[in-house]
């Protein structure tokens, strides 16, 4: 299959708009062709565009900055002579000054599927900022490598952050394409952008069911996104960021465990099985340990669970691994109400609201936990009709069968 870059490389008819354009570059270390070649060196190949700029999003163009809320600075590229404009530094929207350095931004993002991932925010900001100063965007578009399950509240009125661009679902089910063609129709924004679609992405075929597993190489998008195992996890596990539960980060499988010195593994998974043991269909769980290196509990050793979805009993339409973590969490403070569980810091540099409430995009899963007489059926019962409401509305802006 055709990722959108390359399509713009085998088929120069494609790229002929570009002629003579001044072209910005938005992009991460896993913006790369089939043959592995970093997206920014093919555009500076090209003789016919004027490369004058990169962007990079949180973690920085080179995917250097390993944990969240550490800024990447802007610096002058050595090997191609232009400013890499940093959006996760002194600013989180383009300034007008980088806005007039080009004509036309090319968005090369892999994604994974996740309204909590921030590239997610990033590209609403880009296109905001387009309409604005009238320039134009193309996405170089990329699979969602867990395909088009939906799963999740939608975000509330009001409870818009970084982490939360919009009111998508959890998980989403779009392309980074798609999700641009939403941020316009939703926003109402009057700007030029064009969607370099894939060729051949079929999100439905096993064993990748949204990532072409076998036939490209995996890249991470963030420092502790190592594989897709992470991403089937991660719409999930990111919201054990916002308690005092280890995520796994400073292990090598961040995001696709959970733990903590004094959890009790064994106990927690037999209670998550009698409280509501469909919600744990489509994957396996296993008692684990792990001493992360940084991050939460470093040095020390932790009891959890590790999820499994990379072994023939996953199965991607079952799998919901929001209701997974949810279930965790729920039966944790049912085995002991009085746990510390929710973590109080400053998160993506929000100060006055819980990280937990602005991942879930509201405070409705923290108080369905806490809420000792609150049951599985109850959470169901605000999230099917998001869900529902969410897969219709999206009909209309999807690229791909």
């Amino acid at each position: 299959m055709q990722f959108g870059i390359d399509r713009l490389i085998d088929e120069p008819a494609l790229r002929k708009p570009l002629a003579g354009k001044r072209v910005a570059l938005l992009a991460h270390p896993a913006s790369v062709t089939r043959d592995l070649a970093h997206s920014l060196d093919v555009l500076a190949a090209w003789k016919e565009i004027k490369l004058v700029a990169a962007f990079g999003p949180q973690h920085g163009l080179r995917g250097d900055k390993q944990d969240n809320m550490v800024e990447s600075p802007e610096f002058h590229d050595p090997v191609h002579r232009i400013p890499v404009y940093s959006l996760y530094g002194e600013v989180r929207r383009p300034t007008g000054a980088m806005m007039d350095s080009f004509d036309v931004m090319l968005v090369d993002l892999q994604d994974v599927g996740c309204r909590v991932y921030t590239f997610v925010t990033t590209l609403r900001y880009v296109l905001e900022a387009a309409a604005q100063y009238k320039k134009a965007v193309w996405v170089l578009d990329r699979p969602n490598p867990v395909g088009r399950p939906v799963e999740g509240l939608c975000l509330r009125s009001g409870w818009e952050s970084f982490v939360g661009a919009g009111p998508l679902p959890m998980r989403h089910g779009l392309t980074l394409g798609e999700l641009a063609k939403w941020f316009v129709k939703t926003l109402c924004l009057d700007v030029e952008l064009d969607v370099v679609t894939m060729n051949g992405w079929n999100p439905a075929i096993a064993p990748g069911f949204g990532w072409p597993l076998g036939e490209r190489a995996w890249v991470n998008p963030s420092p502790n996104a190592p594989n897709l195992w992470m991403a089937r996890c991660y719409p999930g596990t990111v919201m054990l960021e916002g308690t005092t539960l280890s995520e796994g980060r400073g292990t090598t499988r961040s995001l696709e465990l959970f733990g903590a010195p004094d959890l009790e593994p064994r106990a927690l998974l037999a209670k998550m099985h009698a409280l509501a043991p469909a919600w744990l269909s489509g994957c396996r769980l296993r008692e684990c340990w792990f001493e992360p290196t940084f991050h939460k509990h470093a040095g020390k050793l932790c009891a959890g669970i590790q999820i499994h979805v990379e072994d023939p009993a996953y199965n991607h339409d079952a799998f919901g691994p929001w209701r997974v973590i949810a279930l965790a969490l729920k039966s944790l403070r049912t085995l002991r109400p009085d746990y510390a569980l929710w973590r109080d810091f400053v998160y993506e540099y929000e100060r006055d609201r819980l990280a937990i409430d602005l991942i879930n995009g509201g405070e409705l899963v923290r108080q369905w936990v806490d809420d000792l007489n609150a049951t599985p059926a109850d959470l169901d019962a605000l999230a099917i009709p998001d869900e529902k409401s969410w897969r219709e509305e999206r009909e209309s802006i999807l690229l791909y069968g």
